[in-house]
């Protein structure tokens, strides 16, 4: 057994890594480059549309366009942009020196790397999906789907395989991991949030996989499933997808309400409002998440019962999101409150997420979604849920995890007018299309004629989508700045914040806490800065901290399902230069190899010498943090 960490080239370690801090990163990184990708397919979209009859894209293109963009924005983008902030801050809230399984952890994130890859390498091999991001049959059978359906089918597969195993890993992090006194009822927003939306993933996210074998086995090996003509069911596979799809909603936007509940308390210096029945409101709705999924199909005609209860549960979920609504507001009311860059983003969440629930709430009367269902009102909803919900939460996260994660400031004027600039530009983008919606403008179409009163509110939408792109770009030059302009951060916690996080130097150290710290209360680290001397106690004596090897296994056993996907994606390719179960069958027994590896090969990790842990804690005392 090592006792020492054997010192590694920069680019060895990070693909070697299973510390939890360095895969936030990848995920932050991977989830950005997904982000910008389909944000600029978004751009492209909008400018066909800015004027009736464009030519800026064919046809074809577009519904590409309008594919890949939902599909990497909700499984690629979002996704892993939560995950970073899942991983790095779910262990040191809870007071844990890593997550469960550092091992499967690193696997979780290449899985779901090669899979977005795998996805997005259709565009080299004759175009990407084309059947809109639901990929309904028949637009996804073998019949009319092209190759691009395949790679969707198999990247989608592979990735929920990584965010599966990763859901998991959170999960008996938090039930297990937690510091003394740590107890669920102590547990911050956050990682309430991240754990119901983990047990959300865990149900969800098995039907994808199987309706998606199911797909795959229609497209592939003629099963017939969902073809009619066969004795196949086209309708089975929207009641599979939304099965998964609506809770998929939730499971993006729970772990956003989460960060919502820990910026908001920081920034108006109050404890959160009503923390109990914040947790039972995240529970009741994970639950009815499940309850309401055939309200994506009141036009399919399941007739008016089913159509009568699932719009009933619809309606439901707006108690417990409204009683959230309420406790952040009650949570501002009376409290100091910072208007920095996070807070701008957490409180303008409220209203605009207020907005994309009203919306919703008119879409769950079946009647009235007969009228909306294949116009840009839903569209307008939609992304006043996913971009007003999530992905301003994700900026305010980003702004307060920040200096912790990266050991500098973001620029707080850079930020302010990237909020303005982003936000202005969203409103102006998707408010429109609730106009543009109720006066008939169907959505998924790629041009429209011209004098039908749809030109000026096209015209509007598109310049706000320039708008968004510009504060984006702005994001982007403020991290570039910042890491070399920006304020370094040497102080633990630099906002004066309430969570446990910020009780860990910065940068954090590879085991996070010296000693495991001692929680006493909810919101423990205000809570020592009231009633203690502001220092979290100790929970054990300084000893050797024992710590996992890295491991190149992830990456490979990630590579060989990738080539197991494209060999299964070469069966419908026209004239294969290799045989395809070659391929596929290699990548299997690459990926089962190295599970073997990893189950034979002795690995016991290291230890950081207690000598060396608290020479550390001296230099920090030092030091002043």
């Amino acid at each position: 057994m090592a006792t020492q960490k054997q010192e590694k080239s920069v680019i060895w370690d990070w693909l070697t890594t299973v510390d939890h801090k360095k895969i936030a990163i990848m995920y932050l990184i991977a989830g950005t480059l997904f982000f910008v990708k389909a944000g600029v397919m978004a751009l492209f979209m909008r400018i066909q549309l800015m004027y009736p009859e464009m030519n800026f894209l064919s046809g074809q293109t577009f519904n590409e366009f309008i594919t890949m963009h939902g599909t990497i924005m909700l499984f690629l983008a979002a996704t892993p942009l939560l995950f970073a902030f899942m991983n790095y801050v779910i262990p040191l809230q809870i007071g844990a020196r890593d997550v469960a399984f550092p091992f499967v952890n690193a696997l979780g994130f290449w899985i779901f790397f090669s899979g977005g890859l795998l996805l997005s390498l259709s565009w080299f091999f004759g175009g990407g999906p084309d059947a809109g991001w639901t990929a309904y049959v028949p637009l996804s059978s073998r019949d009319y789907g092209g190759l691009g359906l395949d790679f969707y089918v198999l990247g989608l597969q592979v990735s929920g395989i990584g965010t599966l195993i990763s859901a998991i890993n959170f999960l008996v992090t938090i039930v297990n991991m937690r510091a003394p006194g740590m107890t669920m009822m102590r547990l911050p927003l956050f990682v309430w949030t991240s754990f119901i939306s983990s047990t959300l993933i865990l149900f969800a996210f098995t039907p994808l996989a199987a309706g998606l074998a199911l797909l795959m086995l229609d497209r592939l090996f003629e099963a017939q499933y969902f073809i009619p003509s066969m004795g196949g069911n086209a309708v089975l596979w929207q009641h599979i997808f939304w099965i998964f799809g609506h809770p998929e909603v939730y499971i993006l936007v729970l772990p956003a309400f989460g960060i919502i509940s820990e910026v908001i308390p920081a920034f108006s210096r109050k404890r959160l409002f009503g923390y109990t029945a914040m947790v039972f409101a995240t529970m009741i709705i994970a639950f009815l998440g499940f309850m309401v999924w055939a309200h994506h199909m009141f036009t399919v005609g399941m007739g008016p019962v089913a159509n009568s209860i699932f719009a009933v549960a619809t309606m439901t979920i707006a108690v417990p999101t409204g009683i959230k609504i309420f406790n952040w507001l009650f949570t501002m009311w009376g409290g100091k409150i910072t208007f920095n860059t996070a807070m701008l983003f957490a409180s303008s969440f409220v209203p605009t997420f207020v907005l994309g629930g009203v919306t919703g709430v008119m879409l769950a009367m079946a009647p009235v979604d007969y009228l909306y269902h294949d116009t840009y009102f839903v569209v307008a909803h939609f992304h006043y849920i996913i971009v007003g919900g999530i992905v301003l939460s994700l900026f305010a996260g980003l702004f307060y995890w920040y200096p912790k994660m990266f050991g500098h400031m973001l620029n707080e004027t850079l930020g302010k007018l990237f909020f303005w600039i982003f936000y202005i530009g969203f409103h102006l983008t998707f408010f429109v299309q609730h106009l543009l919606g109720l006066m008939g403008m169907p959505r998924r179409v790629y041009t429209y004629l011209g004098d039908q009163g749809l030109d000026a509110f096209n015209f509007i939408s598109t310049i706000g989508t320039f708008f968004m792109s510009a504060g984006v770009i702005l994001l982007v030059i403020n991290v570039i700045y910042s890491a070399y302009k920006g304020e370094r951060v040497t102080v633990a916690d630099p906002w004066d914040a309430r969570t446990l996080e910020w009780a860990t130097p910065t940068p954090v150290p590879e085991y996070n806490f010296a000693q495991t710290p001692q929680v006493r209360s909810l919101d423990p680290l205000f809570y020592e800065k009231i009633h203690g001397d502001g220092t979290m106690k100790p929970a054990e004596p300084v000893t050797d901290i024992h710590m996992p090897n890295g491991s190149i296994l992830p990456l490979i056993m990630s590579i060989g399902l990738f080539f197991a996907g494209f060999g299964l994606i070469m069966l419908n390719m026209d004239n294969p230069l290799i045989n395809p179960w070659i391929v596929a069958i290699g990548g299997l027994v690459i990926t089962f190899g190295c599970m073997f590896v990893r189950s034979v090969k002795e690995d016991h990790g290291y230890h950081i010498p207690a000598e060396q842990v608290k020479a550390d804690l001296a230099e920090l005392k030092k030091g002043g943090n």
